[in-house]
């Protein structure tokens, strides 16, 4: 099954299983986060993305720069793992690694959570590729994509039993928009897909499909 169909089966069992109510603040806080101008923000393509160092899962640090020596990188910010639509996306890549990489590239996912939360989702989803740790999202910062979790929704992530200051270690209530970013050797970015409806996620064939072009350009 591909991501896309994966989120459509994801989206319509969240919907029969919430209360309307609950379905209205989420669909209001995607409108609102569309109309804040967030995705006008962001990085482009044609932009050249800033370098950063953070740490992975296991506590190492790892510095960007150095990744993309190695060949170009497909970047994928996601709130935590605690989101389904997240799992779904970082299962996804991982089920396609073994292309990406043949086609000379990397992959890095970056969230919010402590390290130790990262090492959870990790291990949860058997994950083989980074999984950084943007602690204050400070990097997510530079690409734009950072929105502030309003207070109607604050409370119903704290109903679903959802503590998002103890899965990222501080009580900003800040997360990145879902976003991915395929970046070359020159920080250059070749694409950029971010959507304030975190239902919906860039399918890895379109990562695929950049990559093949990039290496074909080489």
């Amino acid at each position: 099954m591909s991501l896309t169909a994966e989120l459509d089966v994801l989206r319509e069992g969240s919907g029969l299983q919430m209360p309307p109510k609950a379905l209205m603040t989420f669909q209001d806080s995607i409108e609102d986060l569309s109309r804040s101008g967030i995705v006008a923000r962001s990085l482009k393509v044609g932009d050249v993305a800033p370098d950063f160092l953070l740490p992975n899962a296991v506590g190492e640090n790892v510095q960007f720069s150095n990744v993309l020596e190695n060949g170009p990188v497909v970047l994928t910010f996601y709130r935590g793992g605690w989101c389904p639509f997240c799992s779904a996306e970082l299962q996804a890549y991982e089920n396609v690694l073994g292309g990406i990489q043949r086609l000379g590239a990397t992959v890095v996912a970056i969230s919010p959570q402590t390290p130790d939360n990262s090492m959870t989702t990790a291990e949860k989803e058997n994950l083989t590729f980074d999984v950084l740790s943007d602690v204050q999202n400070e990097v997510a910062r530079k690409f734009g994509i950072v929105y502030h979790v309003q207070d109607e929704l604050q409370a119903l992530y704290a109903d679903l039993g959802l503590d998002l200051p103890a899965f990222n270690g501080d009580t900003s209530f800040d997360l990145p928009v879902p976003a991915t970013f395929v970046i070359d050797a020159d920080r250059m970015i070749h694409l950029a897909f971010v959507d304030p409806d975190y239902t919906r996620r860039l399918d890895p064939t379109e990562v695929l499909s950049v990559l093949r072009k990039l290496q074909m350009a080489a």
